[in-house]
């Protein structure tokens, strides 16, 4: 019978303990930062790097402002644009690149006359199917 009020005792005391507990919700916060400052944009996978001129096609920018890639796109969210991943480091380019901050050269103007494409991206750092 002893054993039982034992027992009881330490029912009770565990749903006491379980109903005083406060409650938490977990927080999950991820800051990026500031998007690279780069004259012709920079690559869409870290460490985020300036890119080259002839990177990126026409269609990445507006107005001559680069609309963003990887963690701070802010194209529409069914974008594709071409790139030439020729310039691109996990292709074997060593060349120059920009520094950050530097400003674009008035000879060097990104426009569909002066780019040669051979692959397509979403803003997000993903290869995509050419549109048809």
């Amino acid at each position: 019978m002893d054993g039982l009020k034992i027992l009881g005792l330490a029912a009770i005391a565990a749903i006491c303990f379980a109903v005083t507990i406060p409650k938490t919700e977990a927080q999950v916060s991820v800051n990026i930062g500031v998007a690279p400052e780069c004259p012709y944009g920079y690559y869409d996978a870290p460490p985020y790097d300036c890119a080259p001129y002839g990177y990126y096609g026409p269609e990445w920018f507006t107005g001559g402002v680069f609309i963003g890639a990887g963690p701070w796109f802010h194209g529409p969210s069914n974008f594709h644009g071409k790139v030439n991943n020729s310039y691109h480091p996990e292709h074997g380019y060593k060349g120059p690149v920009p520094n950050r901050g530097e400003k674009p050269e008035p000879a060097k103007r990104v426009d569909s006359a002066h780019f040669k494409g051979n692959e397509e991206r979403d803003g997000r750092g993903h290869a995509s199917e050419p549109k048809r």
